[in-house]
């Protein structure tokens, strides 16, 4: 804990700074030197009672250097409270047997305000003040205007100080912590973009494998068996054309591999359909629910359409999430023969579509759009304020390749 700071009990005590040394030392020196001239001036002056002087003053300051060696004492609001009883209790000895007593009060002034909580070290630091003042005025035998003065002006003072370094230390944690929150959420913001930046690329590329190598191997195990097929039996082609169909066959079965091992996250443990009830269990704010409808396909959607329809209803739903104020929605996957429709409705605040903004970060309706029309789909949006949102793409599906042969 630093000096003069405000006492953080639900916090861990952080290693003190430069300055907050500097302030001890200075706190130091200026008690045990208080103590150190209070002595000499009694043994100086050859006073009656220059040795109960210096044994109150060897006293008071075993008991600050105890405390100060004791780690209790910066961490226990009890412990300090009790170190500060001992040390008033010492200084008032002093006061009785020397009027220079008066000047240790200052000091003690800080030793509350920083032990203490504050609305503790207030009421301590004025009854310091009166009890300097008490002792001054017993050993005078006359009162003056100097006798107030001067313990009230220290007190406030050490208040002033103490109040204003605590203001300062709370504006500079406050920095401190707004920059520590910058510069997590900017790492954070970079690693979301890299992780976005990846799923990206895994996604062109699976695109990029499905609409070309996968479909020109595909194209040409449909011409190497037409021509197997226009082939006679024992004609000496045959073998190699058999073999060639073949090797076509694995190197697509080897380029749907690759696709697979690009598909996303969301998709790599179960179907699309699994992976749409998942966001739907997980969405924030409104009750989302997931249906299923249409005839059970034998086989999985191509990635791409997989992917597509995912990053379709992400988008769709966050903006239900930032935007609508909905209280429910609905996602609901359709198969057809010939195609397949995702449809995400909500009974929020709606817009007006022919308005709407494009939005940032792929959440906007123009991407969504964009990754329908590239497989060929249609992507519309109703909407109109107040009766809520409906968001519905349609892909066309390809052909199997049995039915295109």
């Amino acid at each position: 804990m630093t000096f003069l700071e405000s006492r953080p009990e639900s916090r861990p005590p952080k290693p003190p700074t430069p300055v907050s040394r500097m302030l001890r030392l200075c706190l130091h020196a200026l008690l045990l030197g208080l103590l150190g001239l209070a002595s000499a001036r009694a043994l100086a002056d050859a006073a009656p009672g220059a040795g109960a002087v210096v044994a109150v003053c060897l006293l008071m300051a075993l008991v600050y250097a105890a405390g100060v060696r004791t780690p209790a004492v910066h961490r226990s609001p009890r412990a300090g409270a009790l170190w500060l009883a001992a040390l008033g209790a010492a200084w008032a000895g002093l006061l009785v047997v020397s009027p220079d007593g008066l000047w240790i009060a200052f000091p003690l002034y800080f030793l509350q305000l920083h032990l203490l909580p504050l609305r503790w070290g207030l009421p301590a630091v004025a009854v310091t003040a009166g009890a300097a003042i008490g002792g001054f005025l017993a050993h005078s035998k006359a009162v003056t205007p100097g006798a107030f003065l001067g313990p009230l002006l220290g007190g406030a003072v050490a208040v002033a100080t103490v109040l204003g370094y605590q203001a300062l230390y709370r504006e500079s944690e406050r920095r401190r912590e707004l920059i520590e929150e910058l510069i997590t959420t900017r790492a954070e913001l970079a690693a979301a973009e890299r992780d976005a930046g990846v799923l990206a690329e895994r996604e062109r590329l699976a695109r990029e494998i499905h609409d070309t190598l996968a479909q020109g191997l595909s194209s040409i195990q449909l011409l190497l068996r037409a021509a197997e097929r226009t082939l006679p039996a024992d004609a000496p082609a045959g073998p190699h054309i058999a073999r060639a169909r073949e090797a076509a066959q694995e190197n697509l079965a080897e380029a749907r591999r690759f696709v697979r091992a690009l598909t996303p996250p969301d998709l790599e443990h179960g179907s699309l359909a699994a992976a749409l009830e998942r966001l739907c269990g997980s969405a924030p704010g409104p009750r989302v629910r997931f249906s299923l409808s249409g005839p059970a396909r034998p086989t999985p959607l191509p990635t791409p359409y997989e992917v597509a329809l995912l990053r379709i209803a992400q988008s769709a739903l966050a903006n239900v999430v930032r935007h609508a104020g909905a209280g429910r929605a609905e996602i609901t996957l359709t198969f057809m023969d010939a195609s397949v429709t995702l449809d995400i409705v909500d009974d929020g605040k709606g817009f007006e579509p022919s308005s709407a903004p494009a939005g940032a970060g792929g959440f906007g309706l123009p991407a969504m759009r964009s990754r329908a029309e590239s497989l060929g789909g249609i992507f519309t949006v109703e909407s109109a304020p107040g009766q809520g949102t409906a968001v519905a793409v349609t892909l066309p599906l390809p052909l199997p390749v049995e039915a295109r042969s």
